[in-house]
């Protein structure tokens, strides 16, 4: 025999499991027959296995109670043992209700309007016959549950109003007006229930797919958010280490001096790049866990010139207005955006020189990073999700980002962020 295998946990980049059906409540496993939601988690329970417990229960509820009744009406015809076997039929039918609850609902308000018609003592399998309704209407046929109550109603009129002459027992006279309007209150009150936990169920497996939309959407908001800083990290630091490497190699044989220092840079880039990597990876680890290092931000500004520079491309900054301290969010942003866009000008621009401007406006972050260009030849490589991960985290805070080819030559980015005014930098 094989050995079963444990289970591998879940690693970065799985396909999704899939997730545990929520807790049901009690009314939401009865009578089941229609799959509700976007599972179908009580039509998969409700088709599992019938119903024998409950039914034997109701079974035996309405024997006993039956017989309680024939003693309490005399005038009725005696219970005997036909009468007993469309009792057990009645409520046998029952079992049927969450696989077909239209054949439940009909079949037994069929073998009470026998029971009825034969004379027997009005008494508790009425009580079968609210089951099979409530069944009926909670699972959604609503229209077969009238229709089998109504049968059931109309068929009392003609045998208490006009068949009882024929009909057992012997000497019986027309049942009284009030005796019909306690019916017809009790099945009102029947049908009224049965409504009210049919649109309560409804109500709940609204609100249950609701929420499992609501918790597919994070999940994919947080891979999404994953991806992005993945994809920003690694896009930076792989395309210093590249310039780094090309450099290193053009330069061993004839400047070891220089070829050393484009080593070293490399190995401070992957050195970081592995940080902020296993920095994004602890948080699937550990969901909800505080990070352990606090999320780059504008201060991190010089660092991006530094490495920059090291894959020979010389940055100079400007600020204008009055630097304010941002939320952890938008700085976030801002150190991506402006990492990302210089990135770019490493890959796919043939120019060495690019300026960051940083632009603090009345509740809005300017960010502009020009190059004068002109594009590099060949195939830059790259992905091409670099500006839409620009875009999305633009767009995630309410902002914008423009980018393209300048008039007078060279490419630009442009991104505007809305702020909440805080404090300025530096100030208690």
């Amino acid at each position: 025999m094989e050995q079963q295998q444990p289970p591998r946990p879940a690693r970065c980049g799985d396909p999704a499991r899939p997730r545990e059906a929520p807790p049901l409540p009690p009314w939401a496993r009865f009578g089941g027959a229609r799959a509700w939601g976007a599972g179908g988690a009580v039509g998969a329970v409700g088709r599992s296995r019938l119903p024998w417990p409950s039914t034997a229960l109701l079974t035996v509820f309405v024997l006993a109670g039956s017989g309680y009744a024939a003693h309490n009406q005399p005038d009725r015809a005696p219970l005997d043992l036909f009468a007993r076997l469309i009792v057990v039929a009645a409520c046998a039918v029952l079992l049927l209700r969450r696989r077909h609850p239209v054949l439940a609902v009909f079949g037994t308000a069929g073998a009470t309007m026998v029971y009825l018609g034969a004379g027997y003592p009005y008494g508790p399998i009425l009580v079968a016959v609210a089951v099979g309704c409530f069944a009926a209407i909670v699972a959604g046929h609503r229209r077969a549950a009238w229709a089998a109550v109504g049968m059931l109603w109309l068929g009392h009129l003609l045998v208490a109003h006009w068949l009882y002459r024929w009909l057992p027992p012997q000497g019986d006279r027309a049942a009284p007006w009030t005796q019909e309007l306690v019916v017809t209150a009790w099945v009102l009150a029947v049908a009224a229930v049965a409504e009210l936990m049919r649109v309560r169920r409804e109500q709940w497996a609204r609100a249950g797919a609701e929420r499992a939309a609501a918790n597919r959407r994070r999940a994919d908001e947080e891979r999404l958010r994953i991806a992005r800083e993945l994809h920003d990290v690694l896009a930076h630091s792989i395309s210093v280490i590249n310039v780094q490497a090309g450099v290193g190699l053009a330069l061993l044989d004839s400047d070891p001096e220089q070829a050393r220092t484009a080593l070293t840079t490399i190995k401070s880039a992957s050195k970081e790049a592995l940080g902020e990597v296993r920095q994004v990876l602890d948080t699937l680890r550990t969901p909800g866990d505080a990070p352990r290092s606090p999320a780059p931000g504008l201060d991190r500004l010089p660092e991006l010139v530094e490495q920059a520079a090291a894959a020979g491309l010389t940055v100079g900054t400007e600020t204008t207005g009055v630097p304010e301290s941002l939320p952890p969010g938008a700085d976030l942003a801002a150190f991506r955006i402006v990492q990302e866009a210089l990135t770019n000008v490493v890959r796919h621009s043939a120019s060495r020189t690019a300026r960051v401007g940083v632009g603090y406006l009345p509740g809005v972050l300017e960010l502009r990073v020009d190059d004068d260009g002109p594009a590099a030849p060949g195939d830059a490589g790259g992905s091409g999700n670099g500006l839409i991960g620009m875009r999305e985290r633009a767009a995630a805070l309410g902002g914008t980002i423009e980018a393209g080819p300048r008039p007078d030559g060279g490419f630009r980015v442009v991104a505007r962020l809305p702020l909440t005014r805080t404090a300025p930098r530096g100030t208690p």
